[in-house]
């Protein structure tokens, strides 16, 4: 998923909330949603060619549903010792070979356990679990022997825990793709983590890739990455620095969570989900060989101008849609979106009207959009609306009778795998939602039932519900959402709940039980207690209690953790579902300095007792959030800290125990006086990393005026040395781009030497499309983070500077501003050597 993936709930709930992720949405008129199963915490789906569905499971199952049943028996299970299935790590991803029926390959994404420990938060331990992809046999027993695993792709790194991507997909050419996530902080730790990771950057990584390779894990010849420069990854997961990985069909990739190939396309047509940071979601056209630019940019914007970003790469691909966070989804009434996450072209002819459409989800609003393209921009509008949080993770077409449906699997009500279907004509069945409370007691007991949550397709359509309470008595129709019985008996009763429109069109039925005259079981959790906090990097130790008034004490084994880890307003999965007791888990640290403010753990035990009744618990952990401030001197100059540039002095929120990535770099304070770091306080280097200490602290960083030595200031009559207005040239046209950086070459034009090291200048600004500024500095230097020119639409804006020359006599211009273009003049009177 997805800074922004699936949260999971207790398995315990399932039951009564199986048919909750339909509560309260909305679809087109002839749509129908339904449950095809409760699956805890779904993360992909597949489809054999005989028509068996899998489904496989974050904690690292592999589901098979034979005839629309779920198999008892998982076809496979990875064990605990071989998984990490912690935060976004699990069972990923699923693909089945396009030659199943005579090789009965299926592929499987997974986080490798590769040191027996799952660590989050502490990116450059060499102990951290790695991710890969493997090919096992599926066989018609539908029970996978794990002997048959060949391992295709190996150590790809999962450092923090999050951003694992792992979606997997043949195209038509047959071969296979894989995508990867940048693992959500630099590994090597020399950039930090969110959006100053620029591990997707790093070419002999197969970190926030594309991958692809062929069935039995080589090299298809049609690649963009081989030759001279270019190795192998598939064992190390990297190569040498300076080469490329020969698996790498496409990157510059955050976490692209899902792909999606185009059935409708003669040739293979993917398109690629990529979750963003704090403040787009984009969907790619995948290409060969394309970069999609991040961490330098978010969608078509710029992210960062610093590191692998400084000057700002060539080529980088736009996205060919794109949608900001915070605000309604342009074109649709739908706001509150801010991850996005499945996505399906929709096969023509299936629905009418939908011929070229393509779906897309996203996980925080629980939306899924209709995108379609006209004149080659692609337009969204509402689809479904209304499915909740933590919904429509993944989307795929698969077979329905003799047609196709829509496939979907949430994380909501604790996980199932849901299906969208059209009616050709007529009127569309509704669908049923049931939940009980109490479900347990002693008797007589009183039960509210209630059919909150069921909805019809159709607008307008009256409801009526009809109870079988499972106890012999004579069915019960209503049409009031909450129906209270009583049960005088006790035993195990099967409730059925089925919904009619005026129409007469029923519902599939929806199931429940209730055990009268047994107790509720009561969970406890003794630690982490009630107010506990916890510092990055800290073991949490979960320990609890469940008792039964029928059973006594139940076993370890009925007791089921789960932890979140709450951002804002939506969740992360964290930690589980896992049974047990005494578990243990290294306590996480924050996505960036947002997230530092409005993240904390939740801690859910959910016990359940011989006769299924549950009982469930929670309980918040909260960081050790300490402030630290970062100052400057002279003041007013920036650092960076965890990827955000900082003016000093400011105060951030902080973890115990994070580590956070700083810098000083080199810049322009106030005058154009260039400045560069003479030392940090706590007498690091320039760039390093602080770990967070238990109490509030200041780290200063001392600057001092670069020394540029000179044998003297050298005057000359004021000659124009570059003006984009002009001619397109080295010197000339064309204009300046936004969020573009270009270098000019000074020696030898307008009577400036070779031996120069620093211009007296003029710099102007013309015609600008949009307010911005202008930063002039050294080639071969960081860009500063101070400007150097600020400007405004219809006003030329100019500034004298001493402006130093770098590699070759030549000076970079950072264009910062959101869209069109500027004309830069710049007119020298003098030269220092």
């Amino acid at each position: 998923m997805p800074r922004h993936h699936p949260p999971l709930l207790a398995a315990g709930v399932a039951l009564t909330l199986a048919a909750a992720a339909a509560r309260g949405q909305t679809l087109p008129a002839g749509f129908a949603d339904s449950l095809v199963a409760s699956v805890g915490a779904p993360t992909a789906i597949a489809f054999t060619p005989d028509g068996r569905m899998l489904v496989t499971t974050q904690g690292g199952t592999l589901r098979v549903l034979l005839g629309g049943v779920l198999l008892p028996t998982p076809a496979l299970t990875i064990p605990s010792a071989r998984i990490c299935a912690n935060s976004e790590r699990g069972l990923l991803g699923v693909a089945v070979d396009p030659d199943f029926a005579t090789n009965r390959f299926v592929y499987l994404f997974y986080t490798f356990r590769k040191w027996g420990v799952c660590p989050t938060g502490q990116p450059t331990r060499t102990d951290n679990p790695v991710n890969r992809v493997s090919r096992f046999t599926l066989p018609d027993t539908n029970v996978v022997d794990p002997a048959s695993e060949v391992v295709l792709v190996d150590n790809v790194r999962s450092p923090n825990g999050n951003h694992n991507a792992g979606d997997l997909r043949f195209g038509r050419d047959g071969t296979l793709y894989v995508t990867t996530g940048d693992g959500g902080a630099d590994y090597a730790g020399d950039s930090g983590g969110g959006g100053s990771n620029d591990a997707s950057r790093d070419e002999f990584q197969l970190l926030g890739k594309v991958l692809r390779i062929t069935r039995d894990g080589g090299i298809p010849p049609t690649n963009p990455f081989q030759g001279p420069g270019t190795a192998r990854c598939n064992v190390a997961g990297e190569t040498t620095p300076g080469n490329r990985c020969q698996e790498t069909f496409a990157w510059g990739l955050r976490n692209p969570f899902r792909i999606a190939l185009d059935p409708n396309a003669a040739t293979t047509r993917f398109f690629v989900n990529d979750v963003g940071q704090n403040a787009w979601e984009e969907v790619d056209a995948l290409a060969a060989g394309a970069d999609y630019g991040w961490n330098c940019r978010e969608g078509e914007h710029v992210a960062s101008s610093s590191g692998p970003c400084s000057p700002a790469p060539p080529g980088m691909v736009d996205p060919v849609w794109e949608y900001p966070h915070g605000s309604t989804v342009p074109g649709t009434t739908t706001s509150g979106c801010n991850s996005v996450t499945g996505g399906a072209f929709v096969p023509n002819g299936l629905w009418p009207g939908f011929d070229g459409a393509y779906l897309v989800a996203d996980y925080v609003c629980g939306a899924i959009f209709r995108l379609t393209e006209s004149g080659g921009a692609w337009g969204a509008s509402d689809f479904v609306k209304g499915l909740g949080s933590s919904s429509a993770t993944s989307l795929t077409f698969g077979p329905w009778g003799t047609a196709q449906a829509l496939y979907y699997t949430t994380y909501a009500g604790g996980g199932s795998v849901r299906r969208i279907t059209y009616g050709v004509a007529g009127n569309s069945p509704p669908v049923a939602s049931a939940s009980a409370t109490p479900r347990g007691g002693s008797v007589p007991l009183d039960v509210t039932f209630s059919a909150a949550g069921s909805s019809d397709p159709d607008p307008g359509d009256v409801l009526t519900y009809f109870w079988d309470f499972g106890d012999g008595s004579p069915a019960f129709s209503t049409t009031s959402l909450s129906t209270p019985y009583t049960y005088t008996t006790p035993g195990t009763y099967t409730v059925t709940l089925r919904a009619r429109d005026q129409d007469f069109a029923f519902s599939a039925p929806v199931t429940l039980t209730v055990v009268p005259g047994n107790q509720l079981p009561v969970a406890a959790i003794a630690s982490p207690a009630a107010g506990a906090t916890f510092a990055v990097g800290e073991t949490v130790t979960l320990t609890g209690t469940g008792t039964d008034a029928e059973d006594g004490a139940l076993p370890p084994s009925a007791l089921s953790w789960t932890v979140l880890l709450h951002h804002d307003t939506h969740t992360h999965p964290f930690l589980g579902p896992t049974a047990g007791n005494g578990l243990t888990f290294p306590a996480p640290a924050p996505e960036d300095l947002l997230a530092a403010t409005n993240s904390w753990l939740e801690v859910v035990l959910t016990v359940t007792d011989s006769a299924g009744l549950t009982h469930t618990v929670s309980r918040d952990l909260q960081p050790r959030k300490v402030t630290l401030t970062f100052a400057t001197v002279p003041p007013g100059l920036h650092v960076t800290v965890s990827g955000t540039s900082l003016p000093g002095p400011s105060a951030v929120t902080a973890w115990e125990g994070w580590s956070l990535a700083v810098d000083a770099p080199p810049q322009s304070g106030p005058g154009g006086v260039w400045y560069e770091l003479e030392s940090w306080s706590d007498g690091g280097a320039r760039a390093h990393v602080v770990v967070v200490p238990a109490a509030p602290a200041t780290y200063t960083a001392t600057f001092r005026e670069a020394v540029v030595a000179t044998t003297g200031l050298f005057t000359l009559e004021p000659c124009r040395l570059v003006d984009t207005r002009a001619a397109a040239g080295p010197l000339g046209g064309p204009a300046l781009a936004a969020g573009a950086t270009r270098s000019f070459v000074a020696h030898g034009s307008c009577g400036v030497p070779a031996t120069a090291k620093a211009l007296v200048a003029n710099v102007t600004a013309v015609d600008a499309a949009a307010p911005g500024f202008l930063t002039l500095f050294p080639t071969g230097r960081s860009q500063p983070l101070a400007s150097t020119l600020n400007f405004v639409v219809g006003r030329p804006r100019a500034n004298n500077v001493l402006l130093l020359l770098g590699t070759g006599g030549s000076f970079d211009v950072a264009a910062g501003f959101g869209a069109g273009t500027v004309h830069l003049v710049v007119d020298v009177s003098g030269w220092l050597e």
